[in-house]
């Protein structure tokens, strides 16, 4: 595979964009409680962030405020900045030229990605020619060489999606995303769909581009291990909040939220003996139902009552300013060690 050359409009001097989330809340129609409930994270220049947790817990909800992309009906509070402009306040034209350029995603599943009627070049050209930012030429060169960047080749531009291997396909949902040379790629469960030697292959990927493009990446997993192999930074959610974030090799190796230790604890590991993997008891809290205090109160074993009754403020690891746990037991469970058990 030959170097990526960043196009003449990145330089590797400038400064790259972050995404600055603050406190966002977000609330959808039929239900009692926000599905996000003041969500605070960011994305630094060239950074790779990991947002990970349970289903259902707002990661992909997260992710998409960074396009606009919000649920019909909702309504939201905080501000969601890309680039110092808030994206929650943008207008549509401005959100347009926002998703050609500035923000691209990569989701979960590659095949609903793409017309399996329309060819792969199509695809890969499209959004920049209708955008105006290049004409054909300019746009078919542009596809063959980011092709190149992630192992393939022009004979892909003339295939259609069925005729190409899951993993190849991911490769070209990549490339697709940085036609519009983004300052922010935020990517949904890439790898969920792949087998394990492309996973890696994919991870691998994206790192290089990162850093060829200074792209700053938000990465949104349900696999730890993965989060701590790709991440600089990494925030934990659940509920709709986040429990925990900081630096990804401290934060695994010293979790300070009973909810990360739990995750780590029923990850399954090679030189685990064998038997039963620990489990988190109950399930999280309906969203149909209200809130008060802690949202993994009813699931942790150092729950009291200052849990059931107060929502817990983020409070900084001793001498580890970047991390932050949202838990009212936080120095207990470094002390302890404690971990959720079946």
């Amino acid at each position: 595979m030959r170097p990526l050359t960043p196009p003449a409009s990145a330089s590797p001097t400038s400064p790259a964009p972050t995404l600055d989330i603050r406190g966002l809340r977000l609330t959808l129609p039929g239900t009692v409680r926000p599905v996000l409930d003041g969500v605070d994270l960011t994305v630094g220049p060239g950074e790779t962030v990991a947002l990970v947790g349970e289903s259902g817990s707002g990661k992909s909800l997260t992710s998409r405020s960074a396009l606009g992309l919000l649920p019909p009906g909702a309504t939201s509070e905080g501000a969601v900045l890309v680039e110092g402009r808030d994206v929650l306040a943008m207008a549509p034209d401005r959100l347009r030229a926002l998703r050609a350029g500035t923000v691209a995603m990569i989701f979960q599943d590659p095949r609903a990605s793409l017309n399996p009627l329309r060819r792969i070049g199509d695809f890969l050209t499209e959004g920049v020619r209708s955008a105006g930012t290049m004409d054909e030429a300019g746009a078919t060169d542009r596809a063959v060489e980011l092709l190149e960047a992630v192992g393939l080749d022009d004979t892909a531009l003339p295939k259609y999606p069925s005729q190409v291997s899951g993993g190849m396909l991911q490769r070209v949902v990549i490339a697709a995303a940085l036609m519009g040379d983004p300052a922010l790629l935020l990517a949904d469960e890439p790898t969920t769909a792949l087998d394990v030697t492309t996973q890696a292959e994919v991870i691998a990927l994206l790192a290089r581009l990162r850093a060829s493009f200074r792209t700053g990446l938000l990465f949104v997993t349900h696999d730890l291990d993965l989060a701590a192999a790709i991440g600089d930074r990494v925030y934990v959610m659940y509920a709709g909040r986040i429990a925990e974030t900081g630096p990804a090799d401290v934060l695994f190796e010293s979790p300070r939220h009973p909810y990360t230790a739990a995750l780590l604890a029923s990850t399954p590991r090679l030189t685990t003996p064998g038997g039963r993997l620990s489990a988190i008891p109950g399930q999280p809290p309906d969203l149909r139902t209200p809130l008060t205090g802690c949202a993994f109160a009813a699931r942790c074993p150092l729950v009291t009552e200052i849990c059931r009754e107060a929502t817990p403020e983020p409070l900084r690891a001793p001498g580890r300013p970047e991390h932050l746990a949202a838990c009212h037991h936080s120095d207990r469970l470094a002390e302890e060690g404690a971990i959720v058990d079946a």
